[in-house]
């Protein structure tokens, strides 16, 4: 399917009040300017160091508000931002000036027990997923915290709790609905639009507005085999090789992470923590919990931890909400970096760098990469190279933002560091703070399928419509 479109200008909106008046007729969802009393609540992205003003938000109800507002943007010369259900980290769900199709109304789930499937909408988030998937025991493999909307995650990759036995959120997806920059609706899987369907899993937003995921369910919970313990973060450098050797030889049933993390002063807090810079380990086994536990158990006896917040979130729905905190009320940059080894001086510079954190905030966090993950070729979906055996994500954060600035030169800095490690390079683009992607980043994530990428891009896309992302442009 070819669109005919020529390249589409950076514009911003600039209508009449009558035009404006028109569009509120056509539209069945809200349009929201500056000048309407809900727009800077409406405006706001969750990364607080984000700040951008929209020219006009469409508060989409539905699949007709989406074709329309792709039309109105493409017409209209408009720059054109799609704003999901969850973080936005890198901003790519707003733009200055320009157009915001704001999918958080199409919010809707429905769950297939029989044949183990999910339909999400695209301004669905992974907790709302789970809320009714956990119903019937069932779960699509997601994100790391409940927060995280379905559309972003899925097509940028998708490593979370359950990708070591699963797989990607990516690869657990079965089909999707997408307007495309010509305002058609198309359905993208194995048997329809497939080289599109290849596309969209791991090339982010490049190619058009899902409205709609059908995704692969899987029977896990509602109790589910877990650990969640703190210790204090000096105790890092003799736990994190502990926890690299049982990780490698714990199974793919097994998803786990080390992390480095502040906890407030709180009196909610049990004291033991409260105030204290720690190093957690969490982990899941995505099984029968009988059968888990024992392995489970290896992950919370290690060390002489402050505290065992195990017994606390029993379930796969409060495991998965637990890290909610990590990414609330923040001005945020982050950057990642695969590793294929955590060898003794990749950990022994991961110890230091979390020893010398510059917010309370920030977080470094190691996930175990690998099983299911690595099963999938690189050419098989769009996400490409998955060899890596680790990834070090460091999540900058701060609630003040005049602090912001020193705490994303930090980031920036320490990553570059990271790169003189052995076995490190490229990165997980879903975990970058950057608005935009060098061809450096894009090249190492996708390697040989960029080609592809860009031409399936020149087919769908030409123009670059869909272009505020980590945008891969026409060939």
């Amino acid at each position: 399917m070819t669109a005919s479109l020529s390249t589409v200008a950076a514009g911003t909106v600039d209508f009449s009040d009558e035009q404006l008046a028109d569009l509120r007729m056509l539209f069945r969802g809200p349009l929201i300017g500056p000048g309407d009393a809900s727009y800077d609540e409406i405006r706001v992205v969750e990364n607080l160091a984000i700040d951008r003003r929209p020219g006009l938000i469409i508060r989409c109800s539905g699949i007709a508000d989406v074709i329309d507002g792709v039309n109105l943007a493409r017409e209209h010369g408009l720059q054109l931002a799609v704003r999901g259900g969850g973080h936005h980290v890198a901003g790519h769900g707003t733009v200055d000036g320009g157009l915001v199709l704001d999918l958080r109304d199409m919010n809707g789930v429905w769950v297939a027990s029989a044949n183990r499937t999910v339909r999400a909408q695209g301004g669905a988030t992974w907790g709302q997923v789970d809320r009714e998937a956990q119903i019937f025991g069932l779960a699509v493999p997601g994100g790391v915290v409940s927060t995280t909307g379905v559309g972003g995650l899925t097509l940028g990759g998708g490593i979370g709790w359950l990708h070591r036995k699963w797989g990607l959120s990516c690869d657990n997806l079965l089909a999707a609905r997408i307007v495309l920059a010509s305002g058609e609706l198309v359905t993208a899987s194995d048997d329809e639009n497939t080289d599109l369907f290849w596309a969209i899993r791991g090339g982010g937003g490049n190619f058009g507005v899902v409205v709609d995921f059908t995704l692969r369910a899987r029977e896990i919970g509602p109790e589910v085999a877990l650990t969640v313990v703190f210790h204090d973060a000096a105790s890092g450098a003799e736990l994190m090789p502990q926890w690299r050797d049982l990780a490698l030889r714990a199974g793919d049933e097994v998803t786990t992470r080390a992390m480095y993390w502040s906890l407030p002063a709180s009196d909610a807090l049990p004291p033991p923590v409260q105030g204290k810079e720690v190093f957690i380990v969490a982990a899941l086994y995505a099984g029968d919990k009988e059968e888990g536990q024992g392995i489970i158990d290896e992950f919370r006896s290690l060390g002489s931890p402050l505290f065992d917040m195990t017994d606390y979130i029993p379930t796969f729905r409060a495991f998965q909400a637990g890290f909610d905190p990590l990414v609330e009320n923040l001005h945020s940059y982050w950057k990642s970096m695969y590793l294929h080894d955590l060898t003794d001086d990749a950990m022994a510079f991961i110890h230091q760098l979390a020893m010398s954190r510059p917010d309370p905030s920030t977080l470094i966090h190691v996930p175990i990469i690998g099983g299911a993950t690595a099963a999938v070729a690189a050419d098989q979906t769009a996400f490409g190279d998955r060899s890596a055996a680790f990834m070090l994500s460091i999540d900058g954060g701060t609630p003040d933002p005049a602090t912001f600035d020193e705490v994303r030169d930090w980031v920036r800095a320490s990553i570059e560091a990271a790169r003189r490690l052995d076995g490190a390079g490229g990165a997980y683009l879903a975990f970058s703070g950057d608005a935009g992607t060098d061809e450096r980043v894009l090249q190492q994530q996708y390697g040989g399928n960029l080609d592809r990428l860009r031409a399936i891009k020149s087919q769908y896309d030409p123009g670059n419509l869909f272009r505020v992302n980590n945008n891969i442009k026409p060939a």
